[in-house]
């Protein structure tokens, strides 16, 4: 159990991640603005976090940390919808779509899923991201999404 700090009481209060929570921590995150802010949810991540998606693995929360950053400095505007969450034991799953504009081209919609693993303590230790990051942004770009889903059907379907 982690804990969270009221401001009504002034005091901490244990504060349990499941599908329910994590839902709501994820879409405080994206802001109105288009820059996510992930200081309300870092404190809920094991300081020896692994989290994988399709282009990357990273170890540490220091590495974590960082991947967030450098993914709100590249892109113009960048929100996310939770589809729905689910749990089963210390595995939470969230299904998402995310719209991200980079700073010279149109914005695409990226849909997704995440499994986040807890520990012992309640915080997560594990996140693995799964999505389909070049079929997804591929479909905004007039003629050459339609190629890339012919060739993927082709190929591989």
């Amino acid at each position: 159990m982690i804990e969270q700090q009221t401001e009504k009481e002034n005091s901490t209060t244990p504060f349990v991640l499941n599908a329910e929570s994590i839902k709501e921590l994820w879409s405080k995150t994206y802001n109105t603005e288009g820059k996510p802010d992930w200081s309300h949810i870092l404190p809920y991540y094991d300081d020896n976090v692994y989290f994988r998606d399709s282009i990357q693995a990273i170890h540490g929360k220091e590495e974590f940390i960082s991947m967030t950053k450098r993914l709100t400095d590249r892109s113009k505007d960048l929100s996310m919808k939770i589809v729905r969450t689910g749990q089963h034991g210390k595995n939470i799953f969230i299904e998402w779509e995310m719209t991200i504009k980079y700073k010279k081209s149109p914005s695409s919609v990226l849909y997704g899923s995440s499994r986040a693993t807890l520990n012992d303590e309640g915080k997560i230790i594990e996140q693995r991201d799964y999505y389909d990051l070049w079929g997804d942004i591929f479909d905004n770009i007039p003629r050459f999404g339609k190629a890339y889903r012919k060739f993927m059907k082709k190929k591989f379907g």
